[in-house]
């Protein structure tokens, strides 16, 4: 059954213990509150990713400001554009038109035709019935020089499918099957650079692949090469129903690698990659031998460290939030928070698992209303924590902390021994909280 947090006498939020959680249904998905901890990438940011693309964004004024904002903190207005919806627009039927040819003025205002655009259409859109295909036909016949890609930013839709998880698709449409290079593997789904030291990498290199990966892309051809891979790989979630219209499209076969914290499942992955590219479980374990020493010797040295002093884990450091502190719990390190609103099922052996290792951790949303009152910015109780993950760090309110979100780029055995150097660096070094937290789009350029 669906879980509501208590208050205390205080009315301070109190967690949910592991134990007594359920684990398909944890929390009551309701009214959402947003923690002021913005590292978080959104619509903007991923779409920045296309080297050489322009955004025009369609929608109501108040929808507009958050975008253009974000696109103002990274330096980079040059790439947006946009056109503000009426209330009129709603029911004088020219709802199609004030889209194509606002979209229109934009362009033909430029100097020089951009090599792709994303219009983002709204929620405005969705309520009225609006014709995307009529739209983009449109746009296609009077530019055909341009790329025209549709996106949407409709966060009342989650229900279905989540902005970011559109956003992924749409990050991918331009690219069309191109002359196939039986040794270029196309690495999808990340929006930061995964680290050259991982065992991913060391695989490829090992069978003379190259790894396509869009933050490395500096020209819109070099964005388009993906449709040349031999093979698609990624390891964050959200990209499934990406991969899945690049797969149909392309007709590129796809091996998800999870990203995890578990010993076999990151060996099972290593070699599923190894038999992909002509290699053996022998190479793997070559490679493995080393790096999964690096990381026992690496949780080690951080577990002398940092001793017993608590762990706050969020959701988006990492999709595997209870892999994570599985591991460290099996290490002697005290976890005992956890900041998620619904749990992935690939999670549950680890959830299982945690029940027995620590019944006690306390499990806490992040988006729950209540959540509005579990940080005072003015207690330091709790200074003591190590937190991964920005949301984490604020309900904590903790200056020592793991900055990064999505696995931040690393991955296997080196990521962990990886992570751990963090652990060891956020001990040592504490960060100034309310400034850190507050800059845009952990890892993009931010004008603060």
């Amino acid at each position: 059954m669906l879980k509501q947090i208590s208050l205390n006498e205080n009315r301070i939020p109190e967690g949910v213990r592991i134990s007594e959680i359920d684990f398909d249904n944890p929390f009551f998905d309701g009214l959402h509150y947003n923690p002021p901890a913005r590292g978080v990438w959104n619509i903007v940011h991923t779409g920045m990713l296309i080297p050489e693309a322009h955004q025009i964004y369609v929608c109501a004024q108040g929808c507009l400001r958050g975008v253009i904002l974000t696109a103002a903190e990274m330096n980079r207005m040059e790439n947006m554009s946009w056109v503000a919806l009426r209330e009129q627009d709603m029911w004088n039927g020219e709802m199609e038109s004030r889209v194509i040819e606002g979209c229109s003025h934009i362009v033909d205002e430029m100097k020089e035709h951009p090599k792709c655009i994303l219009v983002y259409l709204s929620c405005m859109h969705l309520f009225e019935g609006c014709d995307f295909k009529v739209i983009a036909k449109e746009l296609e016949n009077r530019y055909p020089d341009i790329d025209w890609v549709d996106c949407y930013m409709t966060p009342t839709m989650r229900k279905s499918f989540e902005p970011d998880v559109m956003m992924k698709k749409s990050l991918y449409s331009p690219v069309k099957k191109g002359e196939v290079n039986d040794k270029l593997v196309g690495l999808i789904g990340c929006d930061r650079t995964t680290d050259e030291s991982c065992e991913i990498y060391s695989l490829l290199d090992k069978a003379g692949y190259k790894m396509w990966e869009i933050t490395k892309c500096k020209t819109y051809e070099d964005y388009l090469s993906l449709g040349n891979a031999s093979l698609l790989i990624s390891y964050l979630p959200v990209v499934g129903y990406a991969a899945k219209d690049l797969t149909k499209r392309l007709d590129i076969p796809h091996l998800p690698l999870d990203l995890s914290y578990d010993e076999k499942e990151i060996t099972d992955n290593l070699n599923t990659l190894a038999e992909s590219i002509g290699l053996t479980k022998e190479d793997v374990k070559e490679i493995t031998d080393k790096t999964k020493e690096k990381a026992k010797e690496a949780l080690k040295e951080a577990k002398e460290l940092i001793k017993d002093k608590p762990i706050a884990i969020d959701a988006t450091a990492t999709p595997r939030p209870f892999g994570l502190a599985k591991l460290l719990c099996e290490n002697g390190f005290n976890v005992t928070r956890i900041y998620s609103d619904a749990f992935s099922k690939k999670e549950k052996d680890a959830f299982d698992e945690l029940c027995k290792l620590n019944s006690n951790i306390e499990i806490f949303p992040s988006m729950d209303p209540t959540m509005l009152l579990a940080s005072d910015e003015n207690n330091e109780s709790d200074s003591e924590y190590i937190c991964i993950g920005q949301k984490a760090t604020y309900f904590c309110q903790s200056r020592k902390f793991v900055n990064i979100i999505e696995g931040g780029g690393m991955y296997g055995f080196d990521g962990i021994a990886n992570l751990c150097k963090l652990l060891i660096d956020a001990n040592n070094n504490p960060k100034d909280l309310k400034l850190t937290i507050s800059h845009k789009g952990l890892a993009c350029e931010s004008c603060l």
